[in-house]
């Protein structure tokens, strides 16, 4: 029997032995393989990426400064068919440790090499052909080996006798001349061209500023413009809302009069059919009764009337008699004062002037009293003036015959001045 075995693809996994004698090697990446138990062999070897701190300590250059270098690499198992299979014969079996142990003393022991033919100037100054260097002359030894180098990098590079730093120090000071000479070369040419590209400036800004201008005017004129047409379409808009919102007003209310004039017409049905009940009611409740009052009224008021009509009848009778026998009365009375009057003519006739001044003198006290009557409601009466009360008496007494006259028909002036001594 056997087991099945899985490597991901960060490994390779090597099967060998097998049956009858079988030599063959299989190499696995990232899958699986059959293994038969005692008669097969397997084993992994990684593929991952080792990081490699190569450090060469006092290492004299080719001018004997010794100098200290420190580098990084990145190495990895190449997978290749014949690389890998050299790998597995190198490292095979051992930790991944032990793997990094002897590609780092390769890679310092080259370094090392190459170092002593070079100058600390080209060392410092071009670090990445000296990294180049080393990985040209390393690469061919631990490719050998089934390794590849990914990269190479110088990482630090110092001295313990201050080399570097004298190096320094004088190139400082050729970089600091340089540089305030650069300095002011440059800030003599920073001011022309700091001038110019203040005119240039300025130039451009008034250009732009007018250009800016005159597109703020068009667009104020476009804004305008599209502010007209939206407040215009905005007011049809306006004017259609309300137009259509004036017809639906409309509808509604030619359905509200609709359904009042569908309830009018219910309410007048219903007091139609109230009134009809009504009339029917006042018929059997007034009506009927109120006409049977009224036949008995008339009943009572036509035997009334008859009685009335006779009564009247009877009393005009009474009156008609009663007026005959008072006017044959009065006949009578007039006809015996008529005969007084005559006979009392006939008398005054007969005496002439002495009667009717004896009917005078028989008058005077009624009419005085008549005169007398206002005056008797009087409680003094004072005359004030001249001869004008004289005349004023004077005046009435004349005045007196002819209301006598008027009176009686008889000319007092003329009977007094027949009576002797009345003058």
């Amino acid at each position: 029997m056997g087991n099945c075995h899985t490597v991901g693809p960060n490994e390779a996994l090597v099967v060998s032995g097998g049956c009858c004698g079988n030599e063959a090697k299989k190499y696995v990446i990232g899958g699986w393989a059959w293994a038969w138990c005692a008669v097969t062999d397997v084993q992994k070897i990684t593929l991952e990426v080792m990081t490699l701190n190569p450090r060469c300590e006092n290492v004299e250059t080719c001018h004997g400064v010794p100098l200290t270098v420190t580098g990084v690499a990145q190495c990895k198992v190449m997978t290749e068919s014949e690389l890998l299979a050299t790998a597995c014969e190198q490292f095979l079996g051992k930790s991944t440790q032990e793997i990094e142990e002897v590609i780092l003393q390769t890679l310092e022991g080259h370094l090392r090499a190459i170092l002593g033919t070079l100058s600390v100037e080209a060392i410092y100054q071009d670090r990445d052909q000296f990294a180049q260097l080393v990985r040209e002359v390393a690469a061919p030894d631990v490719g050998r080996m089934g390794i590849e180098i990914l990269s190479f990098t110088i990482k630090d590079v110092f001295d313990r006798v201050d080399y570097l730093d004298s190096l320094g120090k004088a190139q400082t000071a050729v970089v600091k001349r340089d540089a305030d000479i650069g300095v002011a070369e440059a800030n003599r040419d920073a001011g022309i061209r700091e001038a110019e590209c203040e005119k240039s400036m300025l130039d451009e800004k008034y250009d732009a500023d007018t250009k800016v201008a005159d597109s703020n005017r068009q667009f104020q004129m476009l804004k305008a413009g599209y502010e007209k047409e939206v407040n215009a379409k905005n007011a049809e808009a306006q004017l259609a809302y309300e137009l259509q919102a004036a017809k639906e007003k409309q509808k509604i209310r030619s359905e509200e009069v609709e359904i009042e004039v569908v309830e009018r017409r219910k309410l007048i049905d219903i007091e139609s059919r109230e009134i009809q009940r009504k009339e029917k009611e006042l018929i059997a409740t007034i009506k009927r009764p109120a006409e049977a009052e009224s036949y008995r009224v008339e009943t009572i008021a036509d035997g009334m009337r008859t009685h009335t009509v006779l009564a009247a009848r009877a009393d005009a009778e009474k009156i008609k008699m009663l007026g005959a026998a008072e006017a044959s009365a009065i006949e009578a009375t007039g006809k015996a004062e008529a005969e007084r009057m005559r006979m009392k003519a006939a008398a005054y006739k007969q005496y002439g002037d002495a009667a009717m001044m004896s009917l005078v003198l028989d008058s005077l006290p009624k009419i005085a009293a008549e005169v007398a009557a206002p005056l008797a409601k009087t409680d003094e009466i004072v005359l004030l003036g001249d001869d004008r009360t004289t005349t004023e008496v004077t005046k009435l007494l004349s005045q007196l015959p002819p209301a006598v006259k008027a009176l009686t028909g008889s000319d007092i002036s003329n009977l007094l001045q027949k009576i002797p001594g009345a003058h």
